[in-house]
């Protein structure tokens, strides 16, 4: 029920999304995916974390056939739409239903992800881009609505046959990335407390530098702010977006310091949100160390600082030495 709603969650945020394509596809994308969401788990019920993963995927296959389908089709027909929407996925989960038997012992067994059939995945991922970019390169929008109609149907058949033939790779990689995800979960409870450290620490050096902001701006008799309409004073609401924008360094430009000693404090801030987020990752990395069993973990604590250096460069850590 958790995966099953949490699915149909991402369903409805990409069914409101892709709503200026008409609230019928929405509602087929909706029930469509739901269904199908829920049915590749009552193929394989080896855990929410393969379903939430399936439901990613149909989502962003929803995402492309709305971007693709109304660039190289948009005179189709809207009733043709929400069929070719379902087709691919109707394929996919009867080809599922088919090869159940030899799909279900690969996904249930407990095993690290698989690299192997990871070429034959790319070869699959390769001709769905090859379908979508000749739908793209070839004149079909400019074509009559029954051509173009008729042409988005093909196209659809087409990736579905092509999900049908490759069934097994991407059922295989779904399950590799649903194992990563099933690892990942049991570390948010240790990685808990240093994200929250982190968020307080970032909230904190946010409602700082935007008090200095405001302070600054009320004790000056000029505007020290640039807006898009010129020379501007700013409230606490506006020192506080600054405040985050400059903290994040995101940049929005719709706020801009004039004054150098504004400026000034600001390069203050953006040099404090890097040493934050350094912070931030070594705490993480030092909490995903903490999870790792005793087994793996060396004895001398030369060693073991030598293990957190080589995660936190991101190289392979070193052989550790031998036990007494």
């Amino acid at each position: 029920m958790t995966s099953e709603a949490t699915a149909l969650v991402l369903m409805l945020l990409v069914a409101g999304g892709v709503a200026d394509e008409g609230w019928v596809l929405s509602a087929v994308a909706f029930c469509g995916v739901g269904l199908a969401v829920g049915a590749l788990y009552l193929l394989f019920p080896q855990g929410p974390q393969f379903a939430l993963n399936a439901a990613n995927g149909l989502a962003m296959y929803t995402c492309l056939f709305a971007v693709v389908g109304r660039s190289a089709f948009p005179g189709a027909e809207d009733w043709a739409r929400p069929v070719a929407f379902l087709l691919p996925i109707a394929s996919f989960v009867g080809a599922c239903w088919t090869l159940r038997s030899a799909l279900r012992p690969w996904v249930a067994a407990a095993h690290a992800p698989d690299l192997a059939h990871l070429p034959r995945f790319a070869g699959w991922l390769a001709a769905m881009g090859a379908v979508a970019v000749l739908s793209l390169a070839l004149p079909f929008n400019r074509a009559a609505p029954g051509t173009q109609t008729l042409a988005l149907l093909g196209a659809m058949a087409l990736i579905s046959a092509i999900s049908v033939a490759t069934v097994g790779e991407v059922v295989r990689l779904l399950a590799d990335i649903a194992a990563i995800f099933r690892e990942m979960t049991g570390r948010i409870v240790l990685l808990a407390v240093p994200v929250a450290a982190y968020c307080s620490l970032w909230a904190l050096l946010t409602v700082a530098f935007g008090c200095l902001y405001r302070i600054a701006e009320g004790l000056s008799h000029e505007e020290l702010f640039h807006g898009s309409d010129g020379p501007i004073r700013i409230g606490f609401q506006g020192a506080l977006h600054f405040s985050a924008v400059t903290l994040t360094t995101v940049g929005y430009g719709d706020i801009q310091p004039i004054d150098d000693g504004i400026r000034l404090l600001a390069t203050v801030q953006a040099l404090s949100g890097q040493l934050l987020l350094l912070f931030g990752f070594y705490e993480i990395m030092r909490g995903s160390q903490a999870g790792m069993p005793e087994s793996e973990l060396p004895d001398d604590e030369d060693e073991r600082e030598a293990l957190a250096a080589a995660a936190a460069e991101g190289a392979s850590p070193p052989e550790p030495g031998p036990k007494p």
